[in-house]
């Protein structure tokens, strides 16, 4: 069985707007909503997780009466670190479910295709860990501490993006592990297992919408 964990825990800081930035409408619908629309539309059977602080609980509830939003997902109280939230929505899988891949998605991230999710959950189910990713376009900059630097290769370099997908068995093992500063996503957590992540080819829309701008760009793509 195929699980999905959408993270939602956004404050709407940067989106400079009192409502946290995964309830922000695009086209009449809120973010959030499009987001687990993928997924379900993607395969109706997948087990949907959502990972939301258990202030916003409420009013999420509120907005799905509001937009008849009737997708089935279990919701997940977050944590105070991404690491914690991720945690909390493996550990809300049965413990008698043992054999599938789970992925990992940000809530604010509505535009990922059905290609890229079956691409990750593929990779994944043959090589346990996968995630997808974007070349980079601009030039890039190393910039040390004292303001000197210079550029470097950008065919070095991937944009990451999610879902990230991971065997179960493997994913419960690797948060089984104490959190360190080095955890920047959750494929990084796998990786300090010692294991090998797959990457796949991500789609150029799948942005994350955290900025004003980001909500421009998303109502184009809507």
């Amino acid at each position: 069985m195929d699980y999905i964990i959408i993270v939602a825990g956004g404050k709407g800081q940067r989106m400079g707007t009192d409502i946290p930035k995964q309830f922000l409408e695009l086209a009449g619908q809120p973010i959030l909503m499009r987001t687990i629309q993928r997924f379900a539309d993607y395969d109706p059977a997948m087990q949907i997780i959502l990972v939301l602080p258990r202030e916003q609980q409420d009013y999420w509830r509120t907005l799905c009466e509001k937009h008849d939003f009737t997708v089935p997902h279990t919701i997940v109280d977050g944590g105070a670190t991404r690491f914690e939230s991720s945690r909390n929505g493996i550990m809300a899988i049965p413990s008698d479910v043992t054999d599938g891949v789970v992925g990992i998605h940000d809530g604010v991230r509505p535009f990922v295709s059905a290609e890229v999710i079956e691409r990750c959950f593929e990779t994944a189910r043959e090589e346990f860990a996968a995630i997808p990713v974007m070349p980079v376009v601009e030039t890039l900059r190393y910039v040390d501490r004292h303001g000197g630097g210079h550029n470097v290769m950008r065919d070095d370099y991937k944009v990451v993006q999610t879902p990230q997908t991971f065997d179960l068995t493997l994913l419960r093992k690797a948060f089984e592990q104490p959190y360190q500063d080095n955890f920047t996503d959750d494929a990084s957590v796998v990786e300090n297992l010692g294991c090998t992540v797959q990457t796949v080819e991500g789609n150029r829309e799948n942005i994350k919408i955290t900025t004003p701008f980001d909500l421009k760009v998303g109502e184009l793509l809507c």
